[in-house]
């Protein structure tokens, strides 16, 4: 069974999914110095409102991957989630560019402080009794490497990510930048740690409709993140439907999954810069937009279901399906 913010669910109840998407992507200290930055009240209300008009589109279940350093809340999201049909999952993992917070650089294997890595063993205590004391598990791992490439404190995370799955099994997600290969890096040092690569989505592919790129990565058997739908600064949002159509084309359905890594409300993105120049980047157009141009593109119902059903099912139900064998 497969930990959600209300309860478990069985893979097969999942129905479509979106991959990769954020309910508020905030910063903790903001929120707790300056709370007029964030009305609790208002922006529960506001998430409710967006989430039952995703659900409206068709999609059933949404995969929320803030983590540590992207304001995970999850006494906030559990308000939310009381209030919508959606299933929502969670993530557990550390959002950093360049550093690891400054207590998991001191304390850990050969470090100052040296011991149990600190980040490992909360990842593990997410994904097997719950994040905190709110008894909600997280569902999957998620780390993150951009612009600064594998830096140490990258690696610091990975590690830590790396030790959590071979734990749990619990699948990874990450974020990647195709311009600088970060990709085919985090698979490289995942495959170097023993973790089957069929378990990791890396995100954010959708960056690029260089055919070359993604089919390096999902020759290697990981799932392409076609995640960011929208963010025309990134890449022209028809480019990222071509991506995709021609990708199917050439069978690669089966290692694709779909998805805006937008949000509801964010402190990075102003909303009025949102709606003025990103008006697509929102989880509401995916059913009725990019899933429309992708059938217009000539992409099959059954490569549609592949993507928005199968492959989500298969790589969220692993690590439930080894601990029932």
């Amino acid at each position: 069974m497969i930990p959600t913010l209300t309860g478990t669910v069985a893979e097969d109840a999942l129905g479509r999914v979106l991959m990769h998407e954020h309910v508020f992507v905030l910063n903790a200290e903001l929120m707790i110095n300056y709370p007029a930055m964030f009305p609790e009240d208002a922006m529960v209300e506001r998430a409710v409102t967006v989430l039952k008009e995703v659900q409206a589109t068709g999609i059933d279940t949404y995969v929320d991957l803030s983590v540590m350093g992207t304001g995970r809340n999850v006494p906030v999201l559990h308000r939310i989630a009381e209030q919508v049909d959606l299933k929502i999952l969670l993530a557990t993992g550390w959002y950093t560019y360049h550093e690891a917070p400054v207590f998991a650089q001191l304390n850990g294997p050969g470090r100052l402080f040296d011991g149990p890595d600190p980040l490992a063993e909360m990842f593990i205590q997410d994904i097997r009794h719950g994040i905190g004391q709110t008894g909600v598990r997280a569902a999957v791992l998620k780390c993150s490497a951009d612009k600064y490439g594998m830096t140490d404190g990258v690696m610091n995370v990975m590690q830590a990510v790396a030790d959590a799955h071979l734990e749990t099994e619990a699948p990874i997600f990450t974020h990647s930048d195709p311009g600088n290969g970060t990709g085919l890096a985090q698979q490289d040092y995942f495959e170097s740690r023993g973790v089957d690569l069929t378990g990791v989505v890396v995100g954010h592919c959708g960056d690029t409709d260089d055919l070359d790129v993604l089919r390096r990565i999902a020759d290697r058997g990981s799932v392409l993140g076609m995640d960011r739908f929208g963010l025309e600064s990134r890449l022209p949002y028809e480019a990222r439907v071509e991506a995709v159509v021609r990708m199917c084309a050439l069978g690669y359905a089966d290692r694709m999954v779909i998805s805006t890594d937008s949000s509801v409300f964010s402190m990075n993105f102003p909303d009025a810069h949102r709606r003025d120049h990103l008006p697509l980047w929102d989880a509401r157009s995916v059913m009725p937009r990019v899933v429309a141009d992708l059938r217009a593109g000539g992409v099959g119902e059954d490569d549609i279901d592949q993507m928005m059903q199968h492959n989500p099912a298969r790589i969220l139900g692993s690590a439930s399906r080894r601990e029932d064998a």
